[in-house]
């Protein structure tokens, strides 16, 4: 960079001289035309022989001047020659591929210079920077596979969505887990002016499966290499990112480089900042053929068109054929062969300043990258290490990377105010059910809770469980959210089978959670348990929704129905399975009932038989569940029959029944306008009797509810009165909602309620 400063100062020097020579002389003519202090006139009638003031003296200081422009021209002549010889001679002086001021002047030269120059003054570059065009979209690849690379996804979109002032199209070139976890999130997110495509990564692996790759990135290390195949045909340019950027700055400057490019050049790099191209790390170190200190592809600029006429696809894979015969294996992926080709076709480089890939693995120069704060582009954790990397700043780039990490993204759903967006069905139909509710309505925060889409996370820790081949496979299912976080250890203890739990939290708060799962030993023990956080959104907990989003991400033919705060026995997990085929589950509409039990005993000597929990009961260690708050969730159980039940038992459904239960996949949901506190499973083991459903106790099962203190919705529904106002305004509707659904069948629900 410092090189083309240096050629088009010259440029500029001889062209202002060009044009400051005349001005010169004339202003020196102007000058001679002075006597005394006072101008004289040198027109053609007052210049004449015969004029009063027309003396020899001023005849002589005339031709004086005339002879000093005649000169003055004729070196404007011969310098006007010498920048036409230099211009002439400089498109021949480019074509050397090896040479300084080549690389210099096209981007790609010597980086110690480089370095200085960036040092000297980042934001400069030689003069202004190109423009980006207000409305243009911004094209961003990023390749991400598995369950840690999606959230690392996060928290890279966060940075560049904080910074950004332009549309940006995302192509995410995704395994199937990578796709559903991002395609949920980016259409939960809603953020205007982004579109996001998705490319099967499953279906590339063959093209770069033949490459052995040493790299913790496996195959999908190797897939950048393959988007000029893979991106769509007309797509000329586009950034590509690995998933450990963080972005600092609006990507818009990064999109503005591409008009630097000159010639053949076609991809945009940073030089490697470490000396793993050089060779000497360690005694017999052999690293692949590169320029230099070698490229890092964390940040790519690729000019898509050029590469696809260059015949890309042949040039890598001739490289990488050759290459391989004597190194075997890649070490970094798809860098390893990125530089393998340079080294051959350096003209197809522009280096881009190293400030724009800050590359914070150990013993890296990247601190030659910046002097200040201001300096930084993007920073790349390009370390295994990651945030545990060495720096002698990383406490300040670790700091920078929290932030976004933690940083609410509700937030960034921010208009580009000017920039026209493409219709979104789902937002256009989210505006239209938001429209007609009344504002003035007491209930209106209620009704709009029913419609809020809230930004969810489907498996953020890595899950991986097949279901049994008998299809009697069961998954508990529950909610939950930061303040109930104690439970799961003492439930994956109580439970060995599948887990699908819905989490409620903030941004911070699922970073909290990250860091106490990854803590836990016993949690880190289970793969089969499904985390999925559903973000913080409004006033209200979001119960119902919560649950839906844990069921709809079962994956085994049965469920069980349960809430965070209760203890199943143990062993259910297996008992249950034995009662599906039992009851024949699968043929007929059953919902098994699992009888819940509490006590108000922090710590509590759980009953590991029925006859021992009778036992509690009687002494009064245990009770049914909210016998002395709220009788009616629970009394259908009809209790006293369990004591001395050995067979499953009907139950008959009854006012204000709640029971946990154990459905089939296919069973309704739960109906999201009840939020926080009251109705919320009644509802839907209304809607379970309205189907038709079977409630079949189970006489050998059962689940005890730990005590805890009152949630804050509890607390608003007691101390509330509108809030109690609103929800027996949403239960009145409910019912008539069931009666258009289901006609007469549902007019007992009406009765019933007006009974009890």
């Amino acid at each position: 960079m410092l090189g083309v400063c240096r050629g088009r100062r010259k440029f500029l020097a001889a062209s202002l001289t060009l044009l400051c020579i005349p001005a010169i002389t004339w202003l020196y003519l102007f000058a001679g035309s002075f006597e005394d202090g006072k101008p004289v006139s040198l027109s053609p009638l007052e210049a004449q022989p015969h004029s009063p003031r027309y003396t020899a003296s001023s005849q002589r200081e005339r031709e004086s001047l005339e002879v000093r422009v005649r000169e003055v021209e004729e070196e404007n002549r011969a310098l006007r020659r010498q920048l036409s010889l230099a211009q002439g001679r400089s498109p021949a002086h480019r074509r050397g591929n090896h040479s300084k001021t080549y690389s210099m002047e096209e981007g790609t030269g010597d980086s110690e210079n480089l370095r200085a120059g960036i040092v000297a003054g980042n934001s400069s570059e030689c003069g202004q920077q190109p423009v980006v065009e207000k409305c243009e979209t911004i094209h961003v690849a990023i390749v991400c596979a598995g369950y840690n690379a999606s959230r690392d996804v996060v928290t890279l979109v966060k940075s560049v969505l904080f910074h950004r002032r332009n549309p940006l199209h995302f192509h995410l070139i995704a395994d199937s887990i990578a796709e559903q976890i991002l395609a949920t999130l980016f259409q939960t997110w809603m953020v205007p002016a982004v579109r996001v495509d998705f490319y099967n990564a499953d279906e590339l692996k063959s093209e770069v499966s033949w490459i052995p790759n040493k790299h913790y990135s496996g195959i999908y290390g190797l897939m950048k290499l393959v988007l000029t195949k893979t991106l769509p045909a007309n797509l000329e340019r586009v950034i590509v990112l690995d998933t450990d950027i963080t972005f600092a700055t609006d990507i818009a400057e990064l999109w503005a480089v591409f008009h630097k490019f000159k010639g053949q050049q076609v991809l945009g790099l940073v030089e490697n900042q470490s000396d793993w191209y050089l060779g000497n790390l360690w005694k017999n170190h052999r690293p692949w053929p590169a320029l230099g200190r070698g490229y890092n592809t964390g940040v790519i600029l690729l000019l898509l068109d050029k590469l696809r006429k260059m015949k890309w696809e042949q040039m890598w894979r001739l490289t990488a054929e050759r290459e391989l015969m004597g190194m075997l294996s890649t070490s970094l992926a798809d860098q390893d062969i990125f530089n393998a080709v340079i080294k051959q076709n350096p003209f197809l480089v522009y280096q881009l300043p190293c400030f724009w890939n800050v590359q914070l693995s150990d013993h890296t120069r990247s601190e030659q990258c910046y002097r200040d704060v201001s300096d930084l582009k993007v920073i790349h954790w390009n370390s295994p290490k990651k945030l545990r990397v060495k720096n002698k700043h990383v406490e300040f780039f670790r700091n920078l990377y929290l932030t976004f990490l933690e940083y609410d993204g509700n937030l960034l759903r921010r208009e580009l105010f000017g920039c026209p967006s493409e219709a979104d069905v789902n937002s256009e139909n989210l505006q239209k059910q938001l429209s007609e509710l009344d504002e003035d309505d007491l209930c209106y925060e209620f009704r709009r809770e029913r419609f809020t889409v809230h930004r969810t996370h489907l498996y953020f820790l890595h899950y991986e469980y097949e279901p049994a081949s008998d299809n009697t496979d069961v998954t508990l299912v529950a909610q939950l959210s930061m303040d109930r976080l104690q439970m799961l250890e003492a439930i994956c203890k109580h439970w060995e089978g599948p887990v699908s739990l819905a989490l409620y939290l903030s941004d911070a708060e699922a970073q909290q959670f990250l860091r106490y799962a990854q803590g836990s030993e016993v949690l880190m023990g289970r793969h089969n348990v499904a985390y999925h956080i559903v973000y913080k959104e409004g006033q209200f907990y979001p119960v119902n929704l919560l649950r839906n989003v844990a069921m709809k991400h079962v994956g085994t033919p049965y469920m069980f129905l349960s809430d965070i705060d209760f203890l199943p026995m143990y062993g259910l997990y297996e008992y249950l399975r034995k009662s599906v085929i039992q009851l024949d589950l699968a043929n007929t509409k059953k919902a098994m009932i699992v009888p819940a039990f509490e006590t108000l005993r922090y710590r509590l000597s759980f009953p590991k038989s029925k006859a021992e929990l009778l036992s509690m009961l009687d002494m009064g260690t245990l009770f049914t569940f909210r016998y002395h708050v709220w009788t009616k969730g629970h009394a259908p159980t009809n209790f006293a029959k369990w004591r001395t039940a050995t067979t499953p038992y009907r139950v008959e459904w009854e006012a204000d029944f709640e029971p946990y239960v154990v459905v089939r996949r296919d069973c309704p949901e739960y109906d999201r306008r009840f939020v926080g506190f009251g109705w919320n499973k009644v509802a839907h083991i209304m809607e379970l009797d309205a189907q038709e459903y079977e409630f079949i106790v189970l006489p050998n099962a059962y689940m005890i509810h730990m005590p805890h203190a009152p949630s804050f919705d509890i607390t608003k529904f007691r101390s509330n009165k509108q809030y109690r106002i609103c929800l027996k305004t949403l239960k009145e509707e409910f019912q008539q909602d069931m009666s258009r659904r289901y006609g007469f069948a549902a007019l007992k629900y009406l009765t019933a309620e007006n009974n009890s």
